[in-house]
């Protein structure tokens, strides 16, 4: 794989790589929506919905079109929403695997207890 393509990778890990960043790309999921509909969903304050719409501007993750004096966005492509929902796969899958390897212990502490 060449340098240029994992520096690609690293930058759009890097832009998501905040909470609030992907629930900005997440409640776009369903389409366009003005700036002023992310803040209300989300319900943040103007001025940090802003700065992390600028970080995902620059990456390219979602593009603006201005509409009088409204800001609406979209995700660039919805390729990008799917890379979400199997990230969202991976921890669910790990997630069980972790509740399962608890409930094991526990069982193991359960019989140790009634041993003694």
């Amino acid at each position: 794989m060449s340098e240029t393509l994992r520096q690609f990778k690293a930058g759009i890990f890097q832009a998501l790589a905040h909470p609030t960043r992907i629930a900005i790309v997440e409640t776009l999921r369903e389409g366009e929506l003005s700036a002023g509909a992310i803040i209300e969903k989300l319900a943040l304050e103007q001025a940090n919905v802003s700065q992390h719409l600028a970080v995902l501007r620059t990456r390219h993750i979602v593009i603006s079109r201005k509409e009088g004096n409204q800001v609406f966005y979209t995700v660039r492509d919805p390729l990008l929403i799917e890379v979400l929902d199997i990230m969202r796969s991976y921890f669910q899958a790990h997630i069980e695997e972790s509740v399962t390897m608890l409930q094991e212990f526990e069982q193991m502490d359960n019989t140790e207890s009634a041993k003694q």
